[in-house]
């Protein structure tokens, strides 16, 4: 199973991450600097604000060490169990519900960014 990670800057280009895995990184979004989680596959990338929509705890156990149970990302807290493949909580306290989505993009310079809708 690839390396969990934890990586703090804001100027941070695909290769910076790793090909397979799950990433915690600060980067800025609406001018402040924000937790999000990366999921890291080949050449897809996707992310989620690192906060449980169950109490809004990070869904780490320790910066940047997640728990993964056959495919799905468990919130280290209450145990609520979300998809990798799109954030939806399967079971757990806030079941039905979903993680937060985080836009990944390439800029022209190469490096990532990434942003999320105001809620």
């Amino acid at each position: 199973m690839p390396q969990d990670q934890s990586v703090s800057a804001s100027l941070i280009r695909r290769s910076d991450l790793p090909d397979a895995g799950i990433v915690s990184l600060m980067v800025p979004i609406n001018g402040e600097m924000t937790a999000i989680i990366v999921q890291c596959d080949g050449a897809t990338l996707r992310a989620w604000l690192n906060a449980c929509p169950h109490e809004g705890r990070r869904m780490d156990y320790v910066p940047g060490k997640f728990l993964i149970d056959k495919q799905n990302l468990v919130c280290a807290a209450h145990g609520a169990s979300f998809r990798l493949a799109d954030g939806f909580c399967t079971s757990g306290p806030c079941r039905g519900e979903s993680l937060r989505p985080v836009s990944v993009w390439q800029a022209e310079s190469g490096e990532l960014r990434f942003g999320c809708a105001e809620s």
